[in-house]
């Protein structure tokens, strides 16, 4: 126990070189396996972060929530180690094994200090190669998510967005729950979990980020220990590339709430579009940006409709979003909707001032070296940085392609997105959608009082 405090502790406090100093080293094992290096000694703590392609679109049909489950029990027994044996073995050298699954990927952690790493590595490659899936180890876990399941049925914020993915993209695979259903869990057996970890997790889907005390010739053959036995390549399903329909729609789902909770959406940029570093500017200023944003500036500052409104860009290997999301009472949903599609029109129709812009790379390419302060959140993002294969050279030049935006960028790609005749609208609560008739769009307007942070739907 005070051994796991001791890591947490570490886990909380370091801090590396500043981002400008940080050398990445691309490290290749003698077997093959490539992963990218942070090399840092003023800590004895390391970190790794792994992904394999494959996350939750790669359930089978009518097993949803299958990739979810397999995350949960990976480390719930391995090898020769029953379930209280390897969580009893993490303990003892105080490391810190997880995994997690997301549409596209499926996630892997581990924290150790340097003096257990050959175990803590052994234990992780136990996990991932050789997993038990106990049958009192899956009745257990197929119970705390049959719990998260029916908690989620009456959460606002999951409901609409479970009403928005299926009325924008049916029965796509991207639409499916990451917890599964009431019908989809029960129909998960031991042969679907091992069935699944066997064509998943693999060395070819397989991308690796270290940060710590450890060098490139001990990390070689430690990768080999750890990812040598997995097969070599990853059997994925093919999934369908997929778009928003054209000439938007709303969903409203009735519920006794005195506010409404609304999600709305257009069609996103991938990642690897040229307009996406634009595209991630105009959205800090239309409604990414906090209190910096014109939404939040119309929506909450002037008029006191809402605690918070927000907008997001969510690209995926075979779809792209833009969303956004708001709650407000029952009565002003219809106004809150006619300023988000006025704003979202008039960014596209008028562009940005050159004074917008200048702040918003100040603050975007000024924040940046936040993301970077300890191991486990610079693994975090080399490890993004190899899946969206940006190059390694990504975290240097970065900064720059943000400073290399003009007006003139912003509004051709607002005009490209923004438009909310296409909008997916879907709403939980009693809303009234009558909108303004007098809604104002001079600047002139006089402020109204932000809404109680107790008023926040969620």
């Amino acid at each position: 126990m005070i051994r796991t405090v001791i890591l947490s502790l570490i886990l909380l406090a370091v801090h590396i070189a500043p981002l400008r100093a940080m050398d990445i080293e691309r490290v290749v094992s003698p077997g093959g396996i490539e992963a990218w290096l942070v090399q840092e000694e003023s800590i004895p703590l390391i970190v790794m972060e792994v992904a394999w392609k494959g996350g939750t679109a790669s359930d089978p049909a009518g097993k949803a929530g299958l990739a979810n489950m397999v995350s949960s029990l990976l480390d719930e027994g391995a090898g020769d180690l029953d379930a209280a044996s390897f969580q009893a073995r993490l303990d003892d050298i105080a490391a810190r094994m997880s995994f997690s699954v997301e549409n596209d990927n499926f996630t892997g952690t581990l924290s150790t200090l340097v003096e257990n790493r050959a175990e803590a590595f052994r234990l992780f490659s136990m996990a991932i190669s050789e997993p038990r899936f106990e049958e009192d180890a899956i009745e257990r876990i197929r119970a705390q998510i049959g719990v998260v399941i029916a908690r989620n049925a009456d959460r606002p914020d999951w409901i609409v967005g479970d009403a928005w993915y299926k009325a924008a993209l049916g029965d796509h695979p991207y639409a499916h729950p990451a917890e599964g259903t009431a019908e989809t869990l029960p129909a998960i057996g031991r042969e679907d979990l091992k069935e699944f970890a066997g064509r998943v997790i693999a060395r070819d889907n397989l991308k690796i980020s270290v940060v710590g005390a450890i060098s490139p010739a001990e990390l070689g053959p430690l990768l080999d220990k750890t990812f040598g036995r997995l097969p070599e390549k990853a059997s994925l399903p093919e999934i369908e590339p997929v778009k928003l329909p054209k000439g938007g729609e709303t969903i409203i789902l009735v519920r006794d709430f005195p506010q409404s909770v609304v999600l709305f959406g257009i069609e996103g940029l991938p990642r690897d579009d040229d307009d996406f570093i634009p595209a991630f500017i105009m959205n800090y200023m239309l409604g990414g940006g906090s209190f910096s944003s014109r939404l939040m500036e119309e929506v909450r500052v002037k008029r006191g409709l809402a605690y918070s409104v927000s907008t997001y860009l969510q690209p995926l290997d075979r779809a792209a979003f833009f969303f956004g999301e708001v709650g407000t009472k029952n009565e002003r949903v219809g106004e809150t909707l006619a300023i988000v599609r006025r704003e979202m029109a008039r960014m596209a129709e008028e562009g940005v001032t050159q004074d917008e812009l200048d702040d918003a790379k100040t603050y975007l390419t000024g924040s940046y070296p936040l993301r970077f302060t300890t191991n486990r959140s610079i693994a975090s993002q080399l490890l993004g940085i190899q899946l969206e294969n940006l190059g390694i050279d990504y975290v240097e030049r970065r900064n720059g392609l943000i400073e290399a935006v003009t007006a003139e960028d912003i509004s051709r790609v607002a005009k490209r997105l923004l438009k909310p005749e296409n909008m997916i609208v879907a709403i939980v609560g009693k809303p009234d959608l009558s909108p303004n008739p007098n809604l104002p769009d001079d600047e002139d307007m006089r402020p109204a009082p932000p809404a109680h942070p107790g008023d926040a739907p969620f």
